[in-house]
């Protein structure tokens, strides 16, 4: 009992936890929050990726339909798009970087992109019935049913691929902008799993059916990729962000604004190195995933096979993605993405030397297919660790550019070599094996200067 000269014990109180708060600029979320904010981002990764793993597939299956060359092909899918990137995605990075709205810098032009990408699959789905047609028309003025149908192939991928890089360049963006840093790469690997898992679907359950269902499959893909992109774009939120930068009034104008965007971008040796190195790794998968189909059909793999590979080998990658993302967390992008370039290194010299019947395809398939997942899953968010974070979009784009130089070329080179060598698809191996030497050591390069600005804990991205 209290003495009469004494206060009353106070009542005891009990301490509750405090929740965590994830900042990303000036948003704040508390875990619940941050698992919607996951939840619709992967949603829309998801209809992306049934979008992106289903259209060059179904293309080059049906362009061989047609009688299209490696050369064709080589245009169409490997370099016509990069071209269209080189030029499209620093003029959308640029503006979105210093677009200021009600709903934020990316989502507006990401919406607009949405309808462009819909109404092109639809095209490309009614692509054989749009040539049959026109073939009638012109009569015995046609150049022939495969060539118009082949034409109106390249006319709708090109403008599928316009829309494809604008949304894929933003979308990459409001990542930056939205997720809080320290959980990039855990969100890559969230990423990565969603966009295999949507690999899984289409290869082990849809692929089989391409080349006798093409026109349903592709409106069905076109009509998820519609609603659920849309969908996450009108329920994301962005944040506040800073005023952009003033511009003196007496140097505005396209040239202008190109001089800023490639003195900022380039001047600086280190970011020079960067997107020369970004570019060399991405290139290394290129040959073999843009005639990987047509090689499996080479040797009298079933298209069936051939996609429950691809669906097997996607299990694994999705089993390993969220480690890897964790080990991205942990020990960096670049290191692991050096580790992983090493390993697949292996792959193409097995690939060069043994691959020669059905199952030595499938070993070299799945090995390439699990390795080259792994790289893209760890360095998925290598940018957002090495570009200045107020000027992403625009370093994403000119990393873009470097890239879409390096792939149009190499397209110009790998086809012609593959129909002069009578379609030897196994050359596919050897391209990749001289660009996983070159990769590894631009990599290394980049590596140790990135130890000399700070290394993991203590690196500032240089603005110029």
């Amino acid at each position: 009992m209290n003495s009469p000269t004494q206060p009353p014990t106070p009542p005891l109180e009990y301490a509750t936890p405090q929740k965590r708060i994830y900042t990303a600029g000036s948003l704040s979320y508390t875990f619940s929050g941050l698992v919607i904010l996951f939840c619709l981002l992967l949603l829309g990764d998801f209809a992306f990726s049934m979008r992106e793993r289903s259209a060059q597939p179904v293309v080059q299956l049906a362009m061989q339909q047609y009688g299209a060359s490696a050369t064709y092909m080589s245009v169409v899918l490997a370099v016509i798009p990069p071209a269209i990137g080189m030029t499209l995605g620093p003029i959308i990075s640029y503006r979105s970087d210093r677009h200021r709205s009600r709903r934020g810098r990316r989502i507006p032009f990401l919406l607009w992109t949405t309808p462009v990408t819909f109404l092109s699959m639809v095209g490309l789905a009614f692509c054989p019935v749009l040539g049959e047609r026109t073939h009638e028309l012109l009569a015995d003025s046609s150049p022939g049913l495969n060539a118009i149908t082949l034409a109106y192939f390249a006319l709708f991928y090109t403008i599928f691929e316009f829309a494809c890089i604008a949304s894929l360049v933003l979308f990459g963006a409001l990542v930056n902008d939205v997720v809080p840093r320290s959980l990039i790469g855990r969100f890559y690997g969230l990423f990565r799993a969603v966009s295999l898992g949507a690999g899984m679907i289409f290869n082990y359950w849809l692929l089989g059916w391409s080349e006798t269902h093409f026109t349903i499959i592709f409106l069905c893909i076109s009509l998820l990729f519609g609603v659920g992109y849309t969908f996450m774009c009108l329920v994301v939120k962005e944040g506040e962000y800073p005023p952009p930068p003033p511009v003196d009034p007496e140097r505005t104008g396209f040239f202008n604004a190109a001089g800023r965007y490639l003195k900022e971008c380039f001047c600086n040796s280190y970011y020079r190195w960067v997107f020369f190195a970004m570019l060399i790794a991405g290139l290394v998968f290129m040959p073999y995933n843009t005639f990987s189909l047509p090689f499996a059909k080479s040797i009298n793999v079933p298209v069936d096979h051939y996609g429950r590979l691809i669906a097997g080998s996607f299990v694994v990658s999705l089993v390993l993605a969220y480690p890897l993302g964790w080990l991205v967390d942990r020990y960096h992008a670049l290191r692991v993405g050096i580790v992983t370039m090493a390993i697949y290194l292996v792959s193409t010299i097995y690939g060069w030397f043994f691959v020669k019947d059905p199952a030595t395809f499938g070993v070299a398939l799945v090995a390439h297919t699990i390795l080259s997942g792994a790289y893209f899953t760890a360095t998925a968010g290598l940018g957002a660790f090495l570009f200045p974070k107020s000027k992403f979009g625009q370093f994403a784009s000119a990393a873009g550019i470097v890239g879409s130089l390096g792939v149009i070329v190499a397209g110009l080179i790998i086809g012609p070599v593959l129909d002069a060598t009578g379609k030897n698809y196994q050359l596919t191996f050897l391209f990749g094996f001289l660009l996983c030497v070159t990769a590894l050591i631009l990599l290394t390069i980049v590596y140790r200067r990135f130890m000399k600005l700070g290394g993991p804990k203590h690196y500032v991205a240089p603005e110029t």
